[in-house]
């Protein structure tokens, strides 16, 4: 790429500049000499309109009772995890570092619960996979490793809970799968 001269740089700055100050100055301007907007009648809906769908989600304080029996459930093996629980959008919900846990582990951990939550199956099964469709792995945001397991409603996936940081995957979801329990109780 041809660098460009002092004289163009300068230049093209200034216009930017300008055109940025303009664009301001107009933004106020019309701001100011306008009146407010009426607010917005609002939208009426209700469950049986067709363009909406319900959904079930947990709660923060689910999510967090979920996640503690999970690190409990650690814990009473002594070993030093952390713990994910996602929604069913993947969103993170609530996170526990347990003390001690690699600093891997957290990352891990949610990884481990939006692929169980993606995939409505725990992680364990979910590596399996891998070996007929080995590029499921290079999917962002997922990790096929033993140590998710998904809240389910009906059948449905709700939540993801991801732990990560015991020797083996098969304790991290026993654990996980610990936190599932208490929410069935």
């Amino acid at each position: 790429m041809k660098k460009l001269s002092l004289r163009t740089r300068v230049l093209t700055g200034a216009v930017a500049a300008a055109a940025l100050g303009a664009g301001t100055f107009g933004a106020m301007s019309a701001n100011a000499s306008a009146p407010a907007a009426a607010p917005a009648a609002a939208v009426k809906a209700d469950t049986a309109n067709q363009n909406l769908q319900q959904t079930t989600h947990l709660t923060v304080a689910a999510a967090t009772k979920a996640a503690q029996a999970a690190l409990d459930a650690a814990e009473n093996e002594n070993q030093r995890v952390s713990v994910a629980v996602v929604d069913r959008n993947g969103n993170t919900v609530v996170t526990l570092r347990g003390d001690g846990a690699g600093p891997q582990a957290y990352e891990s951990a949610v990884k481990k619960a939006y692929t169980a939550v993606s995939w409505n199956a725990p992680t364990s099964e979910l590596a399996k996979r891998l070996e007929q469709v080995p590029n499921l792995k290079d999917i962002p945001g997922t990790l096929f490793l033993a140590g998710g397991a998904p809240v389910q409603v009906k059948g449905a996936p709700v939540a993801g809970i991801g732990v990560a940081g015991a020797p083996s995957g098969d304790l991290d979801e026993k654990f996980a799968k610990a936190g599932v329990a208490t929410l069935a109780k």
